[in-house]
């Protein structure tokens, strides 16, 4: 998946994150309380005593080549009500600029059209400026505002003002020549740029190489550096995209009657149910214990003066005064050696299965360990 395609996948995620909640029914409460975050209201309704804006703003730094082009797409849903039912579906929109850095500072217009009817007309403004930042190192500061600018009479309804809205916007941007830079580690040189900027509703991660990426996701939600919808997920669930397990056994869950409702609710949520149905055990069992924060990075850790990889056999002597009560049960025990991994914050875990566990190699294949700080393994003679 290169940068591009991640990029729409994570954006696809904060589209439809709370989109439609589990129990996936229209009558359920938390469904009619909806679009919670990256809503640009109508001007006539934005209030800051309400907590609903009408614009977003994401500043973010960039080391450009000759010549560079900004390319921005704006991807957003727009409110479709339902003849049959109150329940509002979603039109999903996407519109493209390319934007010379040299002719920066600009302001772009754009519009949606309207059935008026089932949807509603939207127009809105995307200005962008590049500013060169101060020093020898070069580089440039980017600042996108986007706006809401659909004119509507506001009756202080928010369902009403929610159809002349922009919901879940978010900006992908990427640039032909050149990389930006990470806005949570940046080098040293930029740091005070990066304190410098601006950030409201929309918040820049870099997708791909986090060293040198040529895309940026403006998410409003705030999200780490380079991130990756989970490979176990087997689709959207609008609710969460670390508990996939959890919610798919919960649809299962749902009686005829309620899968029923949840299937008239939306296309969206009867493709769900659908889904959860037909789901074979094995693509459940996938989803259960999976580690998503660990990562191999070394062959190998050295322990008492020996390496120890894949395949090393030790003994475990647990921390007792550790967060997991139950490994009391496990010291002295000799396992074996699966895979050296790393945490988010460079933390090395060693990964291992029991010797005396009939089912070792299940959990092997499954990729279901018991995790060990290196200071809490004893390497066993001829350990490799």
């Amino acid at each position: 998946m290169n940068a591009g395609e991640q990029a729409r996948a994570v954006g696809d995620a904060v589209l439809y994150e709370g989109y439609l909640l589990y129990p996936y029914r229209a009558s359920a409460p938390k469904n009619r309380v909806r679009w919670q975050w990256g809503v640009l209201v109508p001007p006539s309704y934005a209030s800051a005593e309400i907590g609903e804006h009408s614009s977003a703003r994401v500043e973010c730094l960039a080391e450009p080549a000759d010549h560079p082009i900004l390319h921005v797409k704006l991807r957003f849903l727009q409110a479709r009500t339902r003849l049959d039912t109150e329940w509002d579906e979603a039109v999903e929109h996407e519109i493209d600029f390319e934007l010379p850095l040299s002719r920066l500072p600009v302001e772009t217009p754009f519009q949606v059209p309207g059935d008026g009817q089932r949807t509603q007309e939207l127009s809105g403004v995307l200005t962008a400026r590049a500013d060169p930042l101060d020093g020898p190192f070069g580089g440039a500061r980017l600042r996108l505002d986007l706006h809401n600018t659909t004119s509507w009479p506001a009756d202080g309804v928010r369902e009403h003002a929610l159809r002349h809205a922009l919901l879940a916007a978010h900006l992908v941007l990427s640039v032909d020549t050149g990389h930006f830079l990470s806005m949570l580690d940046p080098p040293e040189w930029a740091k005070p740029a990066v304190e410098a900027c601006r950030q409201e509703r929309l918040w820049p991660v870099l997708i791909g190489d986090t060293a040198r990426s040529t895309v940026v996701l403006a998410s409003p939600i705030i999200l780490y550096d380079d991130p990756a919808i989970a490979p176990e997920s087997p689709g959207d669930l609008f609710d969460g995209t670390e508990i996939d397990e959890i919610l798919t056994l919960r649809t299962m869950t749902l009686t005829d009657e309620e899968k029923r409702e949840a299937r008239a609710t939306d296309p969206r949520a009867a493709a769900i149910v659908d889904r959860v149905d037909a789901m074979p055990p094995e693509l459940l069992e996938r989803l259960h214990g999976a580690v998503r924060s660990l990562r191999p990075v070394q062959p190998s850790v050295t322990v008492a003066g020996v390496r120890v990889a894949e395949g090393s056999r030790v003994r475990l002597r647990p921390n007792l005064r550790g967060a997991d009560a139950q490994d009391m049960f496990l010291a002295g025990l000799v396992a074996t050696v699966r895979t050296v991994l790393t945490d988010v914050d460079g933390v090395t875990y060693v990964a291992v299965t029991l010797d005396d566990d009939p089912g070792a190699d299940l959990q092997h294949t499954h990729g279901r360990y018991r995790y060990f700080s290196p200071d809490e393994i004893e390497p066993l003679e001829g350990a490799e």
